[in-house]
């Protein structure tokens, strides 16, 4: 069973996106998501540390990420949650990763615009309608 979770932040990194030997889009890149609460006895937004998470997208997903993202913008990332302790030598820590399901522009700080990628197999040749009807669908 997998740990699901979402977090915003601020991209913390530009994204890096490299195809594997076997054809493979992936894109990586770190997230800080400052931790805080308001403190009404002093009427302000106290913060009290900052996570920081290393974001994987794969496929379409690391396409559009590569093609999207800047560092400093405002994002929302939900998926797979994965914890993993690390050693090399007299060195030692903890990485918090999260191989994510979506990713998008938090637009509580700003605006985007919107581009719509064709899927796989999808021409105008075939009829695939650019917004789906009411009632059609997956669902």
């Amino acid at each position: 069973m997998s740990d699901i979770i979402t977090i915003t932040g601020i991209v913390a990194t530009d994204p890096r996106h490299i195809v594997t030997q076997a054809g493979l889009d992936v894109a990586s890149f770190r997230v800080a998501s400052a931790q805080g609460h308001y403190d009404s006895d002093a009427g302000k937004w106290v913060e009290t540390g900052t996570n920081w998470y290393s974001i994987s997208a794969f496929r379409q997903l690391a396409v559009g990420v590569t093609s999207s993202l800047r560092r400093g913008e405002h994002v929302i990332v939900t998926g797979k949650l994965r914890v993993r302790t690390w050693e090399d030598g007299d060195k030692s820590g903890t990485n918090v990763e999260i191989d994510a399901d979506a990713i998008g522009h938090d637009l509580t700080w700003g605006t985007t615009v919107y581009t719509r990628t064709p899927r796989t197999g999808d021409t105008a040749e075939q009829g695939a309608p650019d917004e789906p009807s009411a009632g059609t669908g997956p669902f």
